[in-house]
């Protein structure tokens, strides 16, 4: 492979792993394994393309008083290609570490995402385009199918082998989560996508207030929400934990036909009161649940209560807590994604004295 082929190469992994990084957020169904699995693949591949690299560039490393800014800039690139590689290696393979109070998946997606864009700004301004030569020819098709073949069969023996070991990694679900409590209640872990903290609201004095493209709104109190509807599912949290809990409520069906949705209702706004909020179509949240309690217990503050949306199939941080309103609109809330970065810092994320 030529040195040119070599770059493009890297290049294009690490734009393929920032992709399907971004695509694992909100991949939830198991129709969407195969965005992990590829994610996966494309690791493996990155690994042994910077290894070949390495390999022919290391005696150029050895005297770094001769290094020049284009060796110091490839030199930290390849810092962020290992760094990257290894935290998410280990983490697959069961490693439960922490380092400054963050897990090595924490590590892995910031090493990531700096990568990417040292790999984007460095193709603006020293990037040269790849030549015929590049491309074909029968060492240029033999290099890139061994390491296609390579990087399949390492994905695909990596499972097998870390049970074979004994290694935790075997018993990773397959968005690449590990179980953490499961059917305990509210024992399980209770996270936050940034940092929202509100203050406890008083059962007493809770209502949802239901409005929108509706024909009657109406505000709910919690008794009126804690009904009998039952729902065992799986919250998958892009922390990198699953827990499979017993969850108690109402449908989110259910509270939408007694106000009657309009005929141009397409979708469904569930909003925090913290101001957080996620975007559903009405015809899959139709089957989610406004919950009340887990396992046996009240849902508690902590993961969401006194109401928390149940939505199986997605990610975690889109199980909005402490839900306030349900708003029924014609279209998709593209704003809903930056919300879950404001929410923080309103009054209420911050858990100020209104």
């Amino acid at each position: 492979m030529t040195p040119r082929a070599t770059d493009w190469t890297l290049a294009l992994l690490v734009a393929l792993l920032f992709g399907t990084g971004l695509l694992s957020l909100v991949s939830g169904r198991t129709q969407d394994a195969w965005v992990f699995a590829l994610h996966g693949i494309g690791g493996a591949a990155l690994g042994l393309v910077a290894g070949w690299k390495l390999g022919r560039v290391w005696r150029r490393l050895g005297n770094v008083r001769r290094w020049t800014r284009r060796t110091w800039a490839g030199a930290a690139a390849t810092a962020l290609v290992a760094g990257a590689w290894v935290t998410g290696t280990v983490w697959s393979n069961g490693g439960d570490l922490f380092v400054a109070g963050f897990n090595l998946l924490s590590w892995h997606i910031t090493m990531g995402v700096l990568l990417t864009a040292a790999v984007a700004l460095h193709g603006l301004l020293r990037a040269k385009r790849p030549q015929w030569r590049d491309l074909v020819g029968r060492r240029q098709v033999l290099h890139s199918g061994g390491i296609a073949a390579a990087s399949v069969l390492g994905w695909w023996l990596q499972r097998p082998a870390a049970e074979r070991i004994g290694w935790r990694g075997a018993e990773r679900r397959w968005t690449g989560s590990y179980e953490r409590g499961s059917f305990t209640g509210n024992g399980f872990p209770a996270t936050s996508w940034v940092a929202d903290q509100p203050r406890p609201v008083a059962p007493e004095t809770f209502l949802l207030q239901i409005g929108g493209l509706v024909v009657r709104p109406a505000a709910l109190s919690l008794p009126a929400l804690e009904g009998d509807d039952r729902l065992t599912a799986t919250l998958d949290c892009t922390g990198g934990f699953y827990s499979i809990q017993h969850w108690q409520g109402r449908t989110l069906g259910n509270v939408i036909a007694d106000v009657e949705p309009l005929p141009e209702a397409r979708y469904v706004r569930i909003i925090s009161r913290t101001g957080y909020r996620w975007s559903f179509p009405l015809a899959e949240a139709t089957s989610f649940l406004l919950a009340t309690r887990v396992g046996e217990q009240a849902l508690n503050h902590e993961h969401g209560g006194p109401v928390r949306l149940v939505a199986p199939g997605r990610r975690g941080f889109q199980w909005i807590k402490w839900v306030e309103r349900v708003e029924l609109h014609a279209a998709y809330d593209y704003g809903a994604a930056a919300s879950t970065i404001w929410s923080s810092w309103t009054p209420e994320g911050r858990g100020e004295e209104l």
